[in-house]
């Protein structure tokens, strides 16, 4: 269930914010004048959610290149041509 606190809370009841954020990994809607007005959350609860987005990102572009191209390569024929690039100093 979603955490939501008026505004106020956040100058009146900020340790009470900052333990619930970092307790419970979950933001906290802030609702001003009985609207939603922004959301806080622990910095490490950000940063998944930015992790988890740029995976989202990479496997639909994956996917868009798989759509665009028929070649398709065995995991052997993979990891040989990695093995190639890291003998050869290539960046992987």
């Amino acid at each position: 269930m979603p955490h939501i606190r008026p505004v106020s809370d956040l100058r009146n009841k900020f340790a009470e914010i900052s333990k619930i954020v970092h307790e419970c990994q979950e933001p906290i809607f802030l609702t001003k004048n009985g609207y939603g007005d922004m959301v806080v959350m622990s910095i490490e609860h950000f940063e998944k959610l930015q992790f988890e987005n740029e995976i989202v990102f990479k496997l639909r572009e994956a996917e868009n290149q798989s759509s665009a191209d028929d070649r398709r390569y065995s995991h052997a024929e993979v990891f040989e041509a990695l093995r190639e690039r890291l003998a050869d100093g290539q960046k992987v």
